[in-house]
């Protein structure tokens, strides 16, 4: 697993399209407030979900097969057990990196894109780490004021 952080700033300044599978069209739920995070600091989101047409003002793909441009970072928001076949279809269409979103965790998927040459990331959000890495962790409500720095009075 990726925990160096120069290698996540690196992901995170190369890779500027995101497929996210499994990108929900509700705006409160951590898909969709990922993505346009991503989406409002420079990152082309293409919303991956097969049962929507558009999300985000992107159009939706039901699959990475069906996407006809080149995606750099594919975002997992799936279960950990729907992954392998993600990922299978992330080596196809010669994506560079495979991120298994918080609480996600395929090692055999992780295999995968790593014998096909990819970066994998397991286990972290890339909104999170965006921010911790590039400065943006007041973002729409992650300052919640539970962990500080102050002590206590």
């Amino acid at each position: 697993m990726l925990d160096n952080i120069a290698t996540l700033r690196r992901i995170l300044r190369e890779c500027r399209t995101i497929a996210v599978v499994g990108l929900s069209p509700e705006w409160h739920r951590p898909s969709h407030f990922a993505a346009a995070y991503m989406q409002q600091h420079g990152y082309r989101v293409i919303p991956v979900n097969p049962r929507s047409t558009e999300i985000l003002g992107e159009r939706c793909y039901p699959d990475l097969l069906e996407i006809p441009d080149s995606v750099d970072l594919v975002d997992v928001f799936r279960r950990t057990e729907d992954v392998l076949p993600i990922a299978q279809q992330a080596v196809q269409i010669k994506a560079r990196v495979l991120w298994q979103q918080i609480g996600v965790v395929n090692l055999d998927a992780d295999r995968l894109a790593r014998e096909a040459g990819m970066d994998s990331v397991m286990d972290r959000c890339v909104k999170i780490e965006h921010a911790r890495i590039f400065g943006g962790l007041h973002w729409a409500g992650v300052n919640t004021g539970m962990i500080s720095a102050r002590r206590a009075a």
